[in-house]
């Protein structure tokens, strides 16, 4: 079992965020059904929305996404595209309706049960980064090592580097396992050989450096959802959500980096990171839609936080080539570790949303829905820790308060629809620099056949971010600019 954290906040963000995914028509209109309600996807973001049914329905939906990166370091640049096909939404809702006497009618016209599939999150990315910096990986290791006893990262005799990286592990944590990589790949040396020397320096001298960064990642963040609803007389619709999150993460970073300075000793780095994750949540949603006017609706809901247990694993690799007597030497470090880390709890931001629809009888629509998420609530803990405590600061002065904005519209010819959406979000960041705000549209085409409908999808997204390699050391950032493209396609079925 590892010892520390390295939680920071990419990883509160990576779980606070939400894409627009779910059936074709809800992407179509790029999400802005919180006043609209009927369809299974609605329900996510309004629990009201299931009371908007007629009738039993189901539908599954699958989609394409395509997210495409162009990154540029140091004045090079370099795109990388990751394609996949997942399960978009899947879920039934069942009507019942309340069926009594004249004499007795109750305000209370039906009431619904849910249950929905929904991913939040498609983690699956491809990012490489090129260029000839003007910092070298040696400042990461450098400043992981000082202060470290050498005494500490020294192999005893009869001692294998498996164990002491994992006994360093378990009692001193991540930062003494990468002073440990680094000296054992002779990226540093102690100033002098005095056993509880703390003070190292580099053996590869400053210049520019090649570097090489790969960032792979995959997985998917869930929300199974169990919802009832209501609707009181014809005007009034309630609904709550009950949802259950699960997180998959994988991701595996590589750096390979070269350089052909005087007076370095060594002149090529390879440092693997793997991570994965996995985590379990809880919330909670409570909606409502008012029918103004026939047809006129609005709808406003509101999110509980988030709150996760997580679990991660991390594993390391690292290879040098070093020039020793005109001789150049490889020396490899591969502790065959897996470090295990002590479970964390997360919350992320609550949410608070209103909508607005107006619907053109049988002919279309128009909607549009206002969201807002404070990202500097997210939370780290037990919060007596002291990486957790420094975490949980930081992000309460570099996050901020953030609004979404969605519309779309539909337009009816006999069983044809025609749909269309615009949707924008505000960065999470008191910087944008950091991350950008994220914009874009969506399109769709649906045929309904009576008792089943398919539908089809297209949107597109742009976003750009800085994205530092490292967190220390090698901070240097590329500046990478993504879109996302998603296709959609939707079975479903009224009974």
């Amino acid at each position: 079992m590892a010892v520390g954290n390295a939680q920071d906040i990419t990883d509160g963000l990576r779980y606070s965020t939400d894409a627009t995914t779910g059936s074709a028509r809800f992407h179509a209109l790029s999400g802005a059904f919180g006043a609209l309600g009927g369809d299974l996807s609605a329900i996510a973001i309004n629990p009201a929305g299931s009371a908007i049914f007629l009738k039993n329905t189901g539908s599954v939906s699958f989609g394409v996404f395509d997210r495409e990166n162009s990154a540029t370091y140091f004045g090079n640049t370099n795109e990388s595209i990751d394609t996949d096909v997942n399960i978009n939404q899947a879920g039934v809702v069942f009507v019942f309706n309340n069926y009594v006497s004249e004499e007795s009618e109750s305000k209370w016209k039906k009431f619904t049960i849910g249950l929905n599939y929904n991913p939040t999150q498609n983690y699956d990315d491809e990012l490489f980064i090129r260029g000839t910096g003007n910092t070298s990986i040696s400042e990461f290791f450098l400043q992981q090592a000082q202060g470290i006893p050498l005494n500490l990262l020294e192999l005893q005799s009869g001692e294998s580097i498996s164990d002491l990286y994992s006994f360093l592990g378990e009692t001193e944590g991540t930062t003494a396992q990468n002073a440990f990589l680094g000296f054992q790949g002779f990226i540093f040396d102690p100033v002098d050989d005095d056993p509880n020397g703390t003070q190292y320096v580099s053996n590869i001298a400053p210049g520019s450096f090649n570097q090489e960064y790969a960032f792979f990642t995959n997985g998917y963040n869930g929300k199974y959802t169990i919802n009832f609803a209501a609707q009181y007389t014809d005007n009034f619709f309630f609904g709550i959500n009950l949802n259950s999150h699960v997180i998959n993460y994988d991701q595996s970073t590589f750096l390979f980096e070269s350089n052909s300075n005087p007076e370095s000793i060594v002149s090529e780095v390879g440092f693997e990171n793997n991570l994965s994750v996995t985590g379990a949540g809880f919330s909670a949603q409570i909606g409502a839609i008012a029918k103004i006017t026939e047809a006129f609706r609005v709808g406003i809901t509101y999110d509980t936080p988030t709150w996760y247990e997580i679990s991660e694993e991390t594993t390391q690799y690292l290879e040098t080539e070093r020039t020793v007597d005109e001789q150049s030497l490889l020396a490899v470090v591969d502790p065959r570790v897996l470090n295990i880390f002590a479970d964390y709890r997360l919350r992320t931001p609550g949410k608070v949303a209103a909508s607005a629809a107006y619907i053109f009888g049988k002919h279309g629509l128009i909607s549009f829905d206002y969201g807002y998420k404070d990202y500097s609530q997210i939370k780290f803990s037990p919060s007596n820790d002291p990486g957790f405590a420094a975490q949980n600061s930081l992000i309460s002065s570099a996050l901020k308060g953030a609004s979404s904005y969605r519309a779309g519209a539909e337009y009816r010819i006999n069983q044809i629809s025609l749909r269309g959406g615009v949707h924008y979000e505000e960065s999470p960041y008191v910087n944008e620099a950091t991350v950008g705000d994220l914009s874009g549209f969506s399109l769709g085409l649906g045929y309904n056949f009576g008792h089943y409908n398919f539908d089809i999808s297209y949107s597109r997204s742009e976003q750009s971010r800085n994205q530092q390699l490292y967190a220390i050391g090698l901070t240097n950032s590329a500046n990478i600019d993504t879109t996302l493209n998603n296709i959609i396609f939707t079975l479903g079925i009224s009974i």
